[in-house]
């Protein structure tokens, strides 16, 4: 009888494969891998812009390499996430859509293709530089713990999101062996944490009663608790940026006052954020908001090409586009 649960599971996976049309293996595999998400990675590029180094060939041409490798290795991380969550997901009015959910891939195929793609992105990681190829192992790792036992463990979840995303900006900034401030960090932790527990509430909202039967954790939470978890995270961010902005530090290392300026567009974007997931359900995905709320990346569009301009100064950036028209 004990071995009744996983006949049950794989009887699933295969009836599931053979009802889904269209996609190709292939075509599932990709989708399984969710390139919509990679947006994520982009958070690599902050060592390239906060460390100077944004008009360098050379540094660019590394950091671009380093988020490619991530893009890889947050490919792995999805894939195994999607095998050990696939029964939850198909309680999911959109994660039941999901290749593996669905059946269209199998969790055989997609183990094996996440062994293998982890294989060549770790060892193209230590072709870079092996410092990065640490902080990327540590990545992996962390994650794949995530997907198979700590995401099911009250606030350590979305810490542990948070900490991903501090990995990322740690492994732009070893990829071209820069320093990066203790403040971005912070900075970094907060707003990946603001994001985690907008998804959670999303989670909870969206599905109500269900809300544990597809991820058990959920019942740890409640909508109020989130929000009170939402707000100390909003504000803490806010007040770590605006440090960061006017630090003695930051005005030393950029030689300016100016990047106080900058404060208006995450004060916009954070709001405009909490509008969107108390307002119009979103949150579900934050990589997904940033590239189809027009205003929100505006925001974010606006605010990069404002620290650019501050860091690099106006000169700088002119000269840059005359070498490179």
């Amino acid at each position: 009888m004990a071995r009744q649960p996983l006949v049950d599971s794989v009887s699933r996976d295969v009836s599931a494969a053979g009802d889904v049309p269209g996609r190709s293996r292939l075509g599932s595999l990709i989708v399984s891998l969710r390139p919509g998400q990679w947006t994520k990675n982009l958070v690599v590029f902050a060592g390239l812009l906060f460390g100077r180094r944004l008009f360098e060939p050379f540094a660019l041409a590394d950091v671009c390499a380093a988020a490619a490798i991530f893009c890889g290795l947050s490919g792995v991380v999805y894939l195994l996430n999607d095998v050990a969550d696939r029964e939850a997901d198909r309680q999911h009015p959109l994660k039941s859509k999901r290749p593996i959910a669905s059946g269209e891939v199998s969790p055989g195929l997609a183990l094996s293709t996440a062994a293998a793609l982890a294989a060549v992105s770790l060892a193209l990681a230590y072709w870079l530089r092996p410092a990065f190829a640490l902080v990327a192992l540590a990545y992996v790792l962390l994650l794949a713990a995530y997907s198979v036992r700590l995401k099911h463990v009250v606030i350590i979840d979305v810490l542990t999101i948070a900490i991903g995303f501090v990995l990322r900006a740690v492994a732009g900034a070893v990829a071209i062996d820069v320093a990066i401030s203790h403040w971005l960090l912070i900075c970094t932790v907060l707003l990946a944490l603001f994001l985690a527990l907008s998804k959670r509430r999303h989670e909870l909202t969206l599905l109500a009663d269900g809300a544990t039967e597809h991820r058990r954790i959920l019942g740890e939470y409640s909508p109020y608790l989130l929000d009170q978890m939402i707000g100390v995270v909003t504000a803490s961010t806010l007040i770590a940026y605006i440090f960061y902005t006017i630090s003695p530090e930051t005005v030393q290392n950029f030689q300016t006052e100016y990047l106080a300026l900058t404060i208006p567009f995450p004060l916009y974007g954070i709001f405009r954020y909490l509008y969107l997931v108390h307002r119009k359900d979103g949150g579900g995905s934050p990589a997904e908001l940033l590239v189809t709320d027009r205003p929100l990346l505006a925001c974010v569009a606006l605010w990069a090409a404002t620290v650019v301009l501050i860091v690099y100064g106006p000169a700088e950036v002119a000269s840059m586009f005359r070498r490179h028209p």
